[in-house]
């Protein structure tokens, strides 16, 4: 049993993460930024049972005084540093507050576990946005290929995903990155891809809107795993000791044109004649065409590989939408 501290717990991934860790008989301690009743919204995937044994504790990341007293107060096996401002088309909106959020905020972290706990384990959530449009060709993507974002998002989480390298180059951090791919799974926002298509489509079926889908581009080709596969990858590497200092791609095996989860999502409502119309706002002002990445390292080390089927995550979102909506 040991204590991990879970930034972004009121978020898409960190409520599955904090799911995991109770159920593998862990103490988990969320952040939030403030004491406004927020964290109860994760109980819409965070059963009673395990958010009754959840340590809310309170800070901004932008605040390296709260940080420190945090980590002076509450020790620490590790910490999965998940939150951010993860949304790369409101990045193009807001660039100085996305690097503030997500570099400064992230700064001020790696600072606090440095000063304070020096042997708490960190890992870093980066993401696959860091590589921009490298694997266009359509070869798999490595860590060692050179990362070169394409949005604000994808250069503030490059700009911490370089720092973090360095200070566990230098011996001043415990700890690894992740770069996510592509996962989606309920509880993520309804403006994001996918989530986006589950949302309109359960309000097609309670008579809420009428029968036209908006969508982004669908041409674009993802490789898109399931969020709970997603953190458990984030788990297996904070618990194994040979993976300090590594960086892992997190990423499924099947590349798809974002179409095939738009048809999927329709035929699992059992709507008919749904049409799918291109939606402008969708469309971020650069793309990523392509992208899949080689997750070899992460499944030699930790063996770790995705085991829910993509069919069984959109029922998963789509019924989670339905419960949600009112």
């Amino acid at each position: 049993m040991g204590n991990y501290l879970v930034t972004g717990i009121t978020g898409f991934a960190g409520p599955h993460l904090a799911n995991l860790l109770h159920e593998n008989d862990h103490n988990v301690y969320g952040l939030v930024r403030c004491s406004n009743g927020r964290e109860n919204d994760i109980r819409d995937v965070v059963p009673d049972s395990v958010y009754k044994n959840i340590n809310f504790v309170y800070s901004d990341l932008k605040s390296q005084r709260n940080l420190n007293n945090i980590f002076r107060e509450h020790q620490f096996d590790g910490v999965y540093h998940l939150a951010a401002q993860s949304h790369p088309p409101t990045s193009f909106v807001d660039p100085v507050g996305t690097m503030e959020e997500n570099v400064i905020g992230s700064a001020n972290l790696i600072q606090a576990i440095t000063d304070n706990q020096p042997e708490c384990k960190m890992m870093f959530c980066s993401t696959s946005e860091v590589y921009g449009n490298v694997g266009q060709d359509g070869r798999k993507i490595r860590t060692d290929d050179t990362i070169f974002p394409a949005n604000p998002y994808g250069a503030s989480k490059a700009a911490t995903d370089l720092y973090m390298q360095e200070r566990m180059e230098n011996g001043k951090l415990k700890g690894f990155i992740t770069r996510a791919f592509s996962h989606t799974g309920p509880r993520r926002g309804k403006n994001f891809s996918i989530s986006s298509d589950a949302f309109q489509i359960a309000r097609m079926m309670k008579g809420m809107q009428d029968k036209t889908l908006l969508v982004g581009n669908l041409e674009s080709v993802r490789v898109v795993v399931d969020v709970r596969d997603t953190v458990n990858a984030y788990y297996l590497g904070m618990m194994n000791d040979n993976c300090n200092g590594e960086i892992f791609n997190v990423c499924g095996d099947v590349p798809r044109k974002m179409q095939y989860f738009a048809d999927k999502l329709i035929e699992i409502s059992g709507l008919q004649d749904v049409e799918q119309k291109i939606h402008a706002p969708f469309y971020r002002p650069i793309d990523i065409h392509y992208q899949h990445g080689d997750s070899e390292n992460l499944v030699n080390l930790t063996g770790w590989k995705p085991e829910v089927e993509i069919e069984q995550t959109l029922e998963d979102l789509l019924r989670y939408w339905c419960d949600k909506i009112n």
